[in-house]
Formats: C-alpha cells, structure tokens, sequence
C-alpha cells in the first residue's frame, strides 16, 4: 500500500509542476508538443489543438515537451524564438506550481481536517495499543489520571511519562458522563518513552485562516529546507537525501498516523520538488533560468548547442545520483 500511496503522490506533484510549464507556455504562444502522465510506453492517446496528450505505463512522473526545448529551434511557437522574461516565466511556473499546491494542502488540511490541539480530547485511537486495552474511544476528554487534574495535552504527556509502568487510573469525560477506565502504559523503543497509543484531536480553521496558516506553514518548511541545505553543502550537517525506496518508507511511517499526515506529507514533498528545480543544476528549470539570465546580463545568447550538451551532461549526472541514492535506501531497509 506504502508503495501505491507513493506512487500516487508523486505523480501528482510531477503532474502539478508540469501542467506549471504547460500553462505558461501556453500563455506565451510557445507550441506544446505532447504533455504525458507517466512514462515508459504509451496506455492512451488523444491530440487535441495540435498537441498530444498520453497516459503511460509507468506511473513515475510527467512531462511536457515544448517546442526548442531540447533541440536549437527559433521557428516560430518555439520556446527559443520567445523573450527572455517569458522563457523565464515558462521554466519559473513549475517549481511555482509546486508551493501552490503546497500552500492548498496546508489550507485545505487546516480547514476540512484541522491541525493537532492542543486539548485534552482524544483523537484516533491506534491498533492493538494500550488505549485500545483500557477502552479509551476517540472523543474522550480526559479530565484526570491518577489523581493528578488534566488540562491539555501536554498534561496527559507529562503525567503518562512520570508514571512510567504504574498502573494509570483515568477518568474521562463521555457524552456527559464520567467514567473511569484504568491500564498501563506501554514504553516504545522507537520513541524512547511511555505511550497510550492515542493521537490529538485536530482543529479546523475557517478559510481566511486556513490560508494564513498554509501561506505560513509554506513559508517556514521552505526556509528550513534551504537552511538544511546550506548546512548539507557548508558541512555542518551529514548528506541526508532520500530516493524514491526512501520515500516509501516515509510514507509507510506517515500513513500509520492518518490520511491527513499523509496530506501534509505530499505537501512537504512538493515543497521540496519545487526548491530542488529551483537550483541552479543543469537539466534543472534553476539552471535554464540562470542561463537566461545570462543572456540578459550578455545581450546575446550562449551557443544553443553549447548549452543543450550542459544539460544532457547534467540529466546524466542526475540519473547517476539518482542509482546511487536508490541504491543506498535499499541497504538502510536491510540494516
């Protein structure tokens, strides 16, 4: 199922940051020639308004392929007989597609689902763990815990962990009614504490704050990103980069806490597709724009063959780091 859901997610964010492209070029009269969903051999075809649109067998990304985008083509319709700024924007809207459909996530998980509480509610219970032995249901609000008055959330955290292995006397509050459940707590090795095995109730926002919330959520996930990145390149912190086998496991990880972990989950990773398109790499939209630039600053275009071979070389470069990081996921799953 992991594999399914990662499959499926990124897809859709590659679905997302190529119909960025497609719009723009569309907008600035460049050709589309075919824009797919997925690779490999074609499932499905159709040609609509002069471009080819195909579903293909493997469900592994998307792509659009413009007009000049990959051979030296100034005819008309072509990306290369477009402007600076407009060529810009074209390889621009991808990577900004991306935060947008960041930014929607986050708005649309705090306004139909809601974020954590702070509260003393109970959220989904978890399988086969303690609450499901005491019989705590979602909705609860615990109200005490071994004589000690529970107020929030951080009161039940604190009081289940000074309690350790004792036995836990719980009162909660049900559809107006106390009732009083008692269990013991069980310690997780993998989070190194004591654990009823019952998430937060989550809180929903209307939409004005729904959006402020996702444009603020947005914004901290791309700075810490970029500031791990830093850390990464300057030393300070070891190379941590996962491939797609990673990936599944987050969200075989991820999935266990919910669909809407699942959501915010995608949203991070669309956050770092885009900021990862954005770098000035060959082959990347951050090092088409820089070669634009380039350009603008020069007054006269690099030779066009010159920079298509930058690019082949690093797509090349690409694939390469991409076997290496594969393959070092593989053998994390079998330490």
């Amino acid at each position: 199922m992991a594999i399914i859901i990662t499959l499926l997610i990124l897809s859709v964010l590659m679905f997302v940051h190529e119909f960025g492209h497609f719009i723009l070029a569309r907008m600035n009269g460049v050709f589309v020639e075919e824009f797919s969903l997925g690779m490999g051999p074609k499932l499905w075809q159709t040609k609509r308004k002069d471009t080819l649109y195909t579903l293909r067998l493997l469900p592994i990304g998307a792509y659009v392929k413009m007009l000049g985008e990959e051979e030296v083509d100034e005819s008309e319709g072509s990306l290369l007989s477009k402007g600076i700024w407009q060529r810009i924007s074209v390889f621009f809207a991808g990577p900004f597609m991306n935060f947008l459909l960041a930014l929607a996530i986050f708005a649309g998980v705090y306004m139909f689902v809601g974020t954590p509480s702070t509260s003393n509610v109970i959220g989904d219970i978890l399988p086969e763990s303690a609450a499901v032995e005491m019989g705590l249901q979602t909705g609860d609000r615990i109200i005490e815990i071994n004589g000690n008055p529970i107020r929030n959330w951080n009161d039940i955290s604190q009081t289940v962990q000074n309690a350790g292995d004792e036995t836990l006397q719980i009162t909660v509050l049900r559809n107006a009614e106390e009732i009083q459940l008692v269990g013991h707590a069980k310690y997780s090795e993998q989070e190194q504490r004591y654990l009823i095995g019952f998430l937060q109730s989550w809180d929903k926002f209307n939409v004005i704050d729904s959006m402020k919330f996702g444009l603020t959520q947005t914004y901290n996930f791309t700075k810490n990103i970029l500031v791990a990145l830093v850390q990464m390149v300057t030393g300070k912190i070891p190379v941590d980069v996962s491939g797609p086998v990673g990936i599944v496991g987050a969200v075989d990880t991820v999935a266990s806490y919910g669909f809407a972990n699942i959501l915010l989950f995608a949203a991070m990773l669309s956050i770092n597709l885009g900021i990862i398109n954005l770098l000035p790499f060959p082959a990347l939209d951050g090092s088409r724009i820089v070669f634009a630039l380039a350009e603008l600053v020069r007054g006269k275009p690099l030779a066009r063959e010159k920079e298509n071979m930058v690019h082949f070389i690093g797509l090349m470069i690409l694939f390469g780091l991409m076997i290496i990081i594969t393959y070092k996921d593989i053998l994390r799953l079998f330490s």
